[in-house]
């Protein structure tokens, strides 16, 4: 949608509609020519074969990825085979299609692959912000399959001249946001009156970059980013977890005051820290 709001170049939407996909989300361009929904797995060699030889696009973005580290804890298996298996099996597509291109079509094409800071590790309060040169030390099976399809990526380009790039971005936050994750969690339990869970101490340090400065930040990275590069993407507002609880809470108080006059981050609860590898 914000690509479209930009722009008139068409987009080909390419979802599995897994248990956090919903089309609804959608429904503002359903009549829109300039959008093609396509319900498939990037993993389906044969469909984004399809597809991009009937689209023939200048560029494929990929947003694609089970992306929640609870879940990577307890289901790792769905992690390796949709952030490893499937961005190799998309890679493959599209280098075939790549390698079919001829002249200025070839040169300016680029394959941009979104994937995140959680590969370089994990931030104390005194360490520096995550920086392209940060090694990778990935620390749950969710990170650790993005950084292995991160490798993937790197080594298209090295080993078959795949034009391709990386951003590596902080949490993002924003409209339609899967209620599991943080920000929505928070607001929701806090208005039902349920706890508000925080792991552990509550200093594990997070940025969080508002969902549409992030597909901004991808337009001009796609605009202007040189192949192979990774690129850091972040809003530079790091703080500790209880840091972004409380303000949501106290928010809610305004917005919605409770009829006893308590404050939601009452409601706050630090609770048993994840497994850590």
């Amino acid at each position: 949608m914000d690509w479209l709001a930009k722009n008139d170049e068409p987009v080909i939407n390419v979802d599995k509609l897994t248990y956090a996909g919903n089309l609804d989300t959608l429904s503002s361009l359903k009549d829109d020519p300039r959008h093609v929904f396509v319900r498939g797995d990037i993993g389906d060699c044969a469909l984004v074969g399809t597809l991009l030889a009937e689209h023939r696009p200048r560029a494929v973005i990929n947003f694609a990825a089970e992306s929640h580290v609870d879940r990577s804890i307890h289901g790792p298996g769905d992690f390796i085979q949709t952030n490893v298996v499937g961005t190799f099996n998309l890679l493959e597509a599209v280098r075939a299609y790549w390698n079919a291109l001829e002249g200025e079509a070839k040169t300016a094409f680029r394959f941009l692959h979104v994937s995140t800071d959680e590969v370089y590790g994990t931030l104390s309060a005194s360490d520096a912000p995550f920086s392209e040169t940060n090694r990778y030390e990935p620390n749950s099976p969710y990170s650790a399959s993005k950084a292995a399809s991160d490798h993937l990526v790197r080594a298209r380009h090295h080993t078959y001249g795949l034009p391709v790039l990386t951003t590596n971005c902080s949490n993002n936050y924003g409209p339609y946001h899967f209620p599991e994750k943080l920000i929505p969690l928070v607001i929701l339990n806090a208005l039902a009156g349920k706890p508000l869970p925080i792991y552990g101490d509550g200093q594990q340090i997070r940025d969080w970059l508002y969902v549409k400065d992030h597909c901004s930040a991808i337009r001009t990275v796609l605009a202007q980013g040189r192949p192979v590069k990774h690129i850091m993407l972040a809003a530079g507002t790091k703080k500790p977890i209880w840091m972004w609880c409380t303000p949501f809470a106290t928010s809610s108080d305004t917005l919605r005051p409770k009829a006893d006059g308590t404050g939601y981050a009452e409601q706050i609860t630090y609770v048993q820290d994840r497994p850590r590898p």
